[in-house]
């Protein structure tokens, strides 16, 4: 027996109401999660250059004990992101976003589509892409709570994010859609066209 097991509807907290259907369902690719948003890459390269260094200075004891615990870390990094895909939901309908989050401990977050101030693609590699999520008024989400789905560093006013989704562009072009069914939107590219290439729309007031 799954911990989801007592989900009405999958990645949903409740049955939906009639007037509300899904649109898209998907979740987190792990390898361009433990890329992008634990940055392995980046943990490899420290590790390489400590061992490297201790290794050309004769110290091949030090050399060995970086490696081991370079790996096994990394080992952790990934094991990590691929237990955040397994148990991650998101959830497209024709009123919301909807996050169910949480490895240990599942919860699901709610942002209806009249509440989105803005929506951010940044292409990753083979099609996946993170669609970062900006609300309207003083935010209400933590940053802890979110985290790692949220964008980066944003402490202050955090940003939920679907992160490293396949099809990304065509998963922000049905939010898109959904989101102007809701409330009156523009394409940021006819704001400021030097950044068409990473935004898929932005909300604006009626």
């Amino acid at each position: 027996m799954s911990e989801y097991d007592h989900e009405p509807t999958r990645g949903l907290p409740g049955e939906l109401p009639e007037d509300e259907h899904i649109i898209w369902q998907g979740g987190p690719d792990w390898k361009n999660m433990a890329m992008s948003a634990l940055h392995i890459r980046l943990a490899f390269v420290y590790f390489f250059v400590i061992a490297a260094t201790a290794a050309l200075q004769g110290d091949w004891g030090t050399a060995m004990a970086v490696t081991a615990f370079g790996a096994v870390t990394i080992g952790m990094f990934v094991l990590f992101a691929w237990g955040v895909a397994r148990t991650t939901v998101y959830t497209l309908t024709n009123k919301r976003v909807v996050l169910r989050i949480g490895v240990a401990l599942n919860k699901c977050i709610n942002l209806p589509l009249g509440e989105l101030e803005s929506a951010n693609l940044k292409a990753l590699a083979n099609g996946t892409g993170n669609i970062v999520l900006t609300l309207k008024g003083v935010p209400r989400l933590g940053y802890l709570m979110l985290w790692p789905h949220a964008r980066s560093l944003r402490f202050v006013r955090p940003q939920p994010m679907l992160r490293a989704i396949p099809e990304a562009q065509r998963v922000a072009a049905l939010l898109f859609k959904a989101t102007e069914e809701v409330q009156s939107i523009v394409p940021l590219q006819e704001i400021r066209p030097e950044r068409s290439n990473d935004i898929a729309l932005e909300g604006l007031a009626a």
